[in-house]
């Protein structure tokens, strides 16, 4: 997704500032007492909350599926001076694979939407639990039904800068519960005219109880639920609610033969 757009799509399509995603996922933590050391932002993008919580002080691992959106993590890094502090996997969400188990694991900007399929979403907690150290935390969060049918759904929202625009358009399938993007963009070239293309993205709604359950059938306790950037209970009008789930269940270490009697 966004492979023709990668490099605008910090100017376009992030609406919430990384700082204000950090700032959040530090309420959380430390509202669920976990100081971690090692956190992966799973479907980071274009790195901007990798890098911004580096800057805070974590060790970051990066895994998204798009080549296109890593280059641009990569580059933002390298300007950061941080190339060398952020490892970026290129790994799909469903499949990814990392050499140890982490403290915490962050999936923001209703990434877990993206996924159109019960079993995907299972899949994605099931590696999570697998990759998270006993007492870390899960924190992600989705778009509601509400939002897609009450905010985007049959709506049309257009932008613009120096360097291009957009126009998105939203079609909500209630049956289904599926929004369809259709984005197109218009790129200004070298020469003054400007490039267009389209790409059309799908998310899916999942209620609440659902998630839950799924979370739980992967041995992922779920601590909280709350109406995304604030500590209050989620309601009907949520546009976006954040999850918290802690793995409880104590991971077997791999120890190199020899060296037992050094542990």
């Amino acid at each position: 997704m966004y492979e023709n757009f990668a490099h605008l799509y910090d100017e376009f399509m992030q609406t919430i500032p990384a700082e204000e995603w950090a700032d959040y996922i530090e309420t959380l933590l430390k509202k669920h007492n976990l100081r971690p050391h090692l956190v992966l932002d799973l479907a980071c993008g274009t790195g901007s909350l990798a890098l911004e919580l580096d800057r805070r002080g974590y060790d970051m691992i990066g895994v998204d599926g798009s080549e296109e959106m890593l280059q641009q993590a990569g580059e933002k890094a390298r300007q950061a001076g941080k190339s060398e502090d952020i490892l970026f996997l290129c790994q799909d969400m469903r499949e990814f694979e990392l050499y140890g188990t982490v403290d915490a694991i962050v999936c923001t900007c209703d990434s877990l939407n993206y996924l159109l399929e019960e079993e995907d979403v299972r899949q994605v907690f099931s590696l999570v639990e697998n990759y998270l150290d006993q007492g870390g935390l899960f924190l992600f969060d989705l778009n509601t039904e509400s939002k897609y049918s009450e905010i985007l759904g049959e709506q049309t929202f257009a932008d613009t800068s120096e360097d291009g625009a957009f126009i998105w358009d939203n079609y909500y399938y209630e049956d289904e519960k599926i929004n369809e993007y259709e984005v197109t963009f218009f790129e200004k070239t070298e020469g003054g005219l400007y490039w267009r293309s389209q790409e059309t993205h799908y998310q899916k709604a999942y209620r609440e109880e659902d998630i839950r359950k799924w979370l739980e059938d992967a041995h992922l306790s779920v601590e909280a639920v709350y109406d995304s950037f604030t500590l209050d209970q989620p309601d009907e009008q949520s546009e976006r609610i954040t999850f918290v789930a802690r793995e409880l269940r104590e991971k077997k270490r791999y120890i190199p033969e020899g060296e037992e009697e050094n542990v």
